[in-house]
């Protein structure tokens, strides 16, 4: 057994801290109720606490110390034990009814992701999956991550998990919260932005790693975040406090021009929308980001103008000629990479989805699985 599962042992039966005392008083040749008149203590008093009725307070521990030579802590520290054993087979047998709740989160992945480890019954799995997000019971987790969340009750699809994006979500707040950051500025976050619409152009590498850098000095942080089965989610947005601010993405659909439009999507909700609200949206090949909700539409808006100018982009396409060396003049004259023409093109369907696509830039998780693109 390694150091890492012994943090994680503990032994499915209980020794009461009585146990050791008449094993101690009896190697001294005293009885209870020599015990009982050297410390002052009743007789059922001393009896109840070797049978584990009654516990070992710190002044009994002091008592003991004195009459049989045996440390206070070592008392202290064993009914500690003892009461946190007590605590965790009871915890356990409660959790036993509770397994189905593991269901509806996709284990295996975050296994696989190293979110969080395998454990050898599915009751040491629930309590796994329980810290992972940081609460106690299945109860607080559906009152933290579900009840305050009106974004989750829009998701009524077969194919999302709210299990599954709960726990993207939470991947994203243990990851964030170990980045430092500058306090958020709001001006210096809108200069950011004009920044890294220039880095599209760049390798994927690049933009990456100075997105990050940027955003982190306007108090926001950028997390690339691989998705899990049944989370088919682009991006979310939110606020970790009033002076930091979340963009986590994921390359789902495995284009440059959707991950730019998600990046911007996302900084549209950060500069526009409030603090105490989460974002959290998913994209289609064909319709991008298709909400009806006004945010939504706002953020998809204020990335499209952000990427493409409206009157530069309506000129371009009233010429309606859309060739590779065409729509690659463009997209330099505007300082943007040719992917987000394309994507943009096809999405607002000018030219086919089949079309131009060398343009559009492929992406894949790099290793380790986790915050690269």
């Amino acid at each position: 057994m390694n150091e890492k599962e012994l943090d994680h042992f503990h032994p499915d039966y209980t020794i009461p801290p009585g146990v050791t005392l008449l094993e101690v008083i009896e190697s001294l040749d005293m009885n209870q109720a020599e015990l009982a008149n050297r410390t002052g203590r009743p007789v059922k008093t001393i009896n109840e606490i070797i049978k584990g009725k009654t516990a070992i307070t710190p002044e009994t521990a002091l008592q003991l110390e004195r009459v049989l030579g045996v440390p206070a802590s070592f008392w202290n520290n064993l009914e500690r034990n003892y009461r946190e054993a007590l605590a965790r087979r009871e915890e356990r047998i409660r959790l036993e009814n509770q397994i189905e709740w593991l269901k509806q989160f996709p284990v295996s992945a975050m296994i696989r992701n190293k979110w969080i480890q395998k454990r050898k019954d599915d009751s040491e799995q629930l309590q796994e999956v329980l810290s992972f997000f940081g609460v106690v019971s299945p109860e607080a987790w559906e009152v933290t991550w579900l009840t305050p969340q009106a974004s989750f009750r829009k998701f009524n699809s077969f194919k999302i998990n709210p299990g599954a994006i709960a726990a993207w979500l939470r991947k994203g707040e243990i990851e964030a919260l170990k980045i430092k950051s500058m306090p958020f500025n709001k001006n210096r976050f809108r200069e950011a932005l004009f920044e890294v619409r220039k880095l599209t152009k760049e390798p994927i590498e690049t933009f990456v790693i100075r997105a990050k850098e940027l955003c982190a000095q306007a108090g926001v942080v950028v997390l690339f975040i691989q998705e899990l089965p049944m989370c088919p989610v682009s991006g979310a947005a939110r606020w970790l406090s009033p002076e930091k601010a979340l963009i986590q993405l994921n390359i789902r659909y495995k284009s440059d021009d959707h991950l730019f439009f998600s990046f911007f999507h996302e900084s549209g909700h950060i500069l526009r929308h409030g603090k105490r609200e989460l974002f959290i949206d998913t994209f289609s090949e064909e319709n991008g980001h298709d909400n009806p909700d006004k945010q939504e539409e706002d953020a998809n808006r204020f990335a499209r103008d952000f990427l493409i100018p409206p009157e530069a982009y309506r000129k371009f396409c009233a010429a309606n000629r859309f060739t590779y060396s065409i729509v690659s003049d463009f997209a330099r004259q505007l300082g943007v990479a040719p992917g987000i023409i394309v994507g943009r093109l096809q999405h607002d369907k000018i030219i086919p989805f089949n079309y131009l696509n060398k343009l559009r830039r492929r992406l894949q998780w790099a290793k380790p699985q986790e915050n690269e693109a």
